[in-house]
């Protein structure tokens, strides 16, 4: 039997290592927090810090193959791992995320269409990208902003003013995009092919994703082209893996976000909304197996469950209704914004979310 190692034991590796238990894969987890949710379902289990080289090397060693479930894994470690272990995804697709300004320009270099940029290092700097650029803008530190962390929209010189102390840290000036809708997608991808799963339309809050809605309400002619551009990405970056990829769409361009080299959380709603999943996939390329196309099930809704919704959710799981998935991922400490869970809604469209649905969780 095989043993897939997981650098991370948050959400995503708990729901790694349900998909590895179902397809008979063993699977360790390292993690720093001793009552991380991965560690519920993984065989075995390393609680040490991210940067522990040493607790790194042993959970290579009794692996099998390596993954990771966040982009931030530090490359003075991991690159020298990827040379003496089997990480199959190796440390490209991470290192090219882990930096905004690299993202966006390896972006561009292969071909997808990328916001304006410009990199900003100082006052003088953000002040001729501002020149460049225009306002309204966005100002991001370059590495470790998640989900609206580290990010801050400028639309007047006052807030030019406010934003000096972002600038602590290297940063990147984005033209600001009024988009129609933003996307995602995820694929997955080994040395014969490329599989992709269906768009999804994502809505976020306060920086938050909150719903994933698929089929993305979109021209299907732009979702087909985005499909196309992102198998051509990937194969042309020479990823492999998982990766997954956030747009905005504006009439009938779209325009790259960034990306995740890992299970991606508007993904969730594959585990059930569609024939195969995300991390089934993921698996599936970490032992060897060969990759299987995924179809849609029928229309879905992902719910993500935030601290202040846990509540709403454990009711809705006691209800048991069909085609009602609840997913908790069984975090000791719940509190507002933090991820608790997200729940599937298979069968069903955003228009019936809102009118039967939408009341039930804190707006």
């Amino acid at each position: 039997m095989k043993t897939i190692g997981i650098i991370g034991g948050g959400q995503l590796g708990l729901m790694i290592a349900e998909q590895a238990r179902e397809l008979g894969v063993r699977t360790i987890s390292l993690d720093p927090a001793p009552d991380a949710p991965a560690f519920r379902v993984c065989d075995e289990h390393i609680v040490a810090a991210y940067d522990d080289a040493g607790a790194l090397e042993e959970l290579c060693r009794r692996s099998d193959a390596v993954t990771y479930e966040f982009e931030n894994v530090p490359g003075e470690i991991l690159i020298p791992l990827c040379e003496k272990y089997n990480i199959p995804q190796g440390y490209k697709p991470l290192y090219d995320s882990q930096d905004r300004l690299r993202e966006k320009t390896n972006a561009r270099d292969h071909g997808l269409r990328t916001p304006g940029f410009a990199a900003v290092d100082d006052e003088a700097s953000l002040r001729a990208a501002v020149k460049e650029l225009g306002l309204p803008a966005v100002l991001k530190t370059r590495t470790l902003g998640y989900d609206g962390h580290g990010q801050l929209v400028l639309k007047t010189e006052a807030d030019i003013e406010r934003a000096l102390p972002l600038l602590a840290v290297p940063c990147i000036l984005e033209e600001f995009v009024r988009f129609d809708s933003e996307a995602s997608i995820v694929m997955v991808a080994d040395a014969e092919q490329v599989v992709s799963f269906p768009v999804g339309r994502n809505i976020h809050r306060d920086g938050i994703l909150d719903l994933c809605i698929v089929p993305a309400e979109a021209d299907p002619l732009v979702l087909e082209r985005m499909k196309c551009a992102s198998e051509r990405f990937m194969r042309d970056c020479g990823y492999r893996g998982i990766l997954a990829i956030e747009y905005f769409i504006k009439g009938d361009e779209f325009y790259f976000n960034e990306m995740a080299p890992r299970p991606h959380n508007s993904g969730h709603y594959t585990i059930e909304g569609s024939t195969t999943n995300q991390f089934r996939e993921l698996v599936r390329y970490l032992v060897g197996e060969p990759l299987q196309e995924p179809r849609l099930v029928a229309p879905t809704v992902m719910k993500n469950i935030l601290g202040q919704d846990l509540e709403a959710a454990e009711k809705v799981a006691a209800e048991n209704r069909d085609g009602v998935y609840v997913h908790l991922y069984g975090k000791t400490e719940s509190r507002p914004k933090r991820k608790m869970g997200h729940i599937t809604f298979v069968g069903m469209d955003a228009g019936v979310y809102a009118g039967e649905w939408a009341e039930r969780f804190v707006k």
